[in-house]
């Protein structure tokens, strides 16, 4: 067990340091892609962010970040930061459903941590990022279109089976789905819930979660069991990034499971490449 109890430089950070942080985050946009979201739209104020951020300084300079909220996610952290935020997540107790980041951080974090706040539900050891800038290798499905609030009914049950199927768990337990109903609807009226949908039946959809100047964030690929091995996710992916590239963001990114080998080949037949890899530890 590593023990930790050394004062190290870590402290909460809030608006006064937001163009610091935005130049870390920029320094590499698609993996700091949803922390980066939540500072852009809604600033450093703990408040407001739902989040506390956390700064860790070398030779009086901010160097890495660590944003503490429903989600534990180090960022640009090396091994000293990892440790220093490691002892303030161990110290305030474990506030969080997941830890998720880049896997060496994300894994010497757990490593500190686990003796405290273990055992996980699950650990993902590896889920490639991957991204793309270009026009989609394949035909886009012309029915793929976004989703709208009259439609929420028909896309709830869809994001509750994908999210289930993915999680372990339904985003109905606990609070009985209010907070990610809550979600869904924002996406709709966000103009980022996209689906193919005929004769009541989402036969296709997929979510732009995180978006920045510089990326955004595919989530909650999905289409139902039955229709699998059918090409409708390869065809909904490329309207997908087709449309996100147009009218979102310059690049269109994601993340998935490295024992997900289907998925992977649809994306790569999209056009998406592997620029790096996350880790997920889920409570």
């Amino acid at each position: 067990m590593r023990m930790l109890g050394s004062s190290l430089p870590v402290r909460v950070l809030d608006d006064r340091h937001r163009e610091e942080v935005l130049a870390i985050l920029d320094s590499d946009p698609v993996t700091n892609v949803f922390v980066s979201s939540r500072v852009h739209a809604a600033g450093l104020d703990p408040r407001r962010l739902g989040a506390q951020m956390w700064g860790y300084q070398r030779d009086g300079r901010l160097t890495a970040l660590c944003y503490s909220g429903a989600n534990l996610i180090p960022v640009n952290a090396g091994s000293d930061a990892v440790r220093a935020f490691a002892e303030r997540a161990q110290a305030q107790g474990r506030r969080c459903s997941s830890i998720v980041g880049p896997v060496d951080a994300v894994g010497e974090l757990w490593d500190f941590l686990a003796p405290y706040w273990g055992p996980p539900r699950a650990i993902r050891s590896a889920q490639p990022v991957m991204a793309t800038t270009m026009p989609p290798l394949e035909p886009p499905d012309p029915d793929v279109r976004r989703v709208t609030m009259a439609e929420f009914d028909l896309l709830y049950p869809a994001c509750v089976a994908m999210f289930t199927e993915e999680v372990g768990v339904s985003p109905n337990a606990g609070d009985g789905g209010t907070l990610y109903r809550a979600r869904v609807a924002e996406l709709i009226r966000a103009g980022r819930a996209f689906a193919r949908i005929e004769d009541g039946r989402v036969m296709f959809k997929a979510e732009v979660g995180a978006v920045t100047p510089h990326a955004c964030q595919v989530q909650g690929v999905w289409v139902p069991p039955d229709l699998r091995g059918k090409g409708l996710s390869v065809t909904g992916m490329a309207a997908l990034v087709a449309e996100s590239l147009r009218s979102i963001a310059p690049t269109v990114s994601l993340y998935v499971n490295d024992f997900n080998v289907r998925a992977r080949a649809t994306y790569r037949r999209v056009g998406f490449v592997e620029t790096g890899a996350f880790m997920s530890v889920l409570f």
